[in-house]
């Protein structure tokens, strides 16, 4: 998993709430166990028409939001089913960090597994970033400090948890935790075959 350490990038405002992974990633897209590819499919409800064609007038389909790495969503986002198939999309197209009040927990946790830094800021400072991200601010997202700096130089603190930052620091996903203890792992491997060999 890709380090998550500090982000400048564009950002754009979604700001609808409850988007929920149904429109994140509809699940005629669930087949694959590929976490890549997902991308040009990531909102398809709100990107595309029925004949398939881009809608002009959604956020990002238009420049310079088509770059951004940052949304700053609406309420409750990431609510619905619990697809993993939902933040591989988001990252596949390139967001790597979402900004809200509130994230469904399921979705909210997904994330953190695949390199997505989800933040839950006041309804207050979420509406500033909101305007930022409206006019396509440039953002910067630093986890080690845990600020997000507005484009006036003004920061805005957020909270994370202690062992989610870690992880997402040093890009350990839940086979890369796993792997820290490789030597452990094969040691008691090679010790049980020698004092257990029937099983």
């Amino acid at each position: 998993m890709q380090k998550f350490t500090v982000l400048k990038a564009t950002s754009a405002a979604l700001p609808l709430p409850n988007i929920d992974t149904d429109t994140i990633i509809p699940a005629r897209y669930l087949k694959t166990i590929k976490r890549t590819g997902l991308g040009k499919a990531a909102f398809y409800p709100m990107r595309y028409d029925d004949k398939g064609q881009e809608k002009r007038d959604f956020v990002l389909n238009r420049e310079p939001f088509r770059q951004a790495k940052i949304l700053v969503a609406g309420d409750n986002f990431g609510c619905g089913s619990s697809r993993e198939h939902a933040p591989w999309a988001i990252s596949d197209f390139g967001i790597s960090c979402l900004i809200a009040t509130s994230f469904a927990d399921i979705f909210f946790n997904n994330c953190a597994k695949n390199g997505i830094l989800c933040i839950t800021l006041p309804k207050a400072d979420v509406d500033a970033l909101m305007k930022d991200a409206q006019q396509g601010a440039i953002l910067t997202v630093d986890l080690a400090a845990q600020t997000i700096t507005r484009p006036g130089g003004a920061a805005i603190r957020f909270e994370v948890d202690a062992h989610r930052k870690h992880n997402l620091l040093h890009g350990l996903d839940d086979v890369g935790i796993t792997l820290q203890a490789e030597k452990s792992i094969s040691a008691y491997e090679a010790r049980s075959k020698t004092e257990r060999p029937w099983v």
